[in-house]
């Protein structure tokens, strides 16, 4: 009779530990309908890059460009057009504003 509860117990004891985890493999279960997107890592852009000074006087017709002065408030680029040598400031912030010709 002792072997008999012995095994009854033990069979109990597994049942119910077996109840949570056959309950916890379901909703183990991947998920498959759900799209990761990739992200990527893009710096900020904190002023005026010297390269976008350079399209921005060629775009305004300047040949020949070049950087002249870079500073915390503003990058000069001097070129020539069409009268000689002239040069434009841009104010160093974000966009590259021009602030004289």
């Amino acid at each position: 009779m002792s072997h008999f509860l012995a095994k009854a117990s033990l069979a109990a004891l597994l049942a119910l530990c077996s109840i949570p985890l056959a309950g916890s493999a379901a909703f183990a279960a991947p998920q498959t309908d759900f799209v990761v997107k990739a992200q990527y890592y893009r710096p900020p852009v904190r002023g005026c890059s010297p390269m976008e000074a350079i399209r921005k006087a060629r775009y305004s017709g300047l040949r020949d460009v070049r950087i002249s002065h870079i500073t915390p408030r503003r990058v000069v680029v001097a070129g020539r057009d069409r009268r000689g040598w002239d040069r434009m400031t841009f104010a160093n912030v974000r966009g590259c504003p021009v602030m004289y010709r």
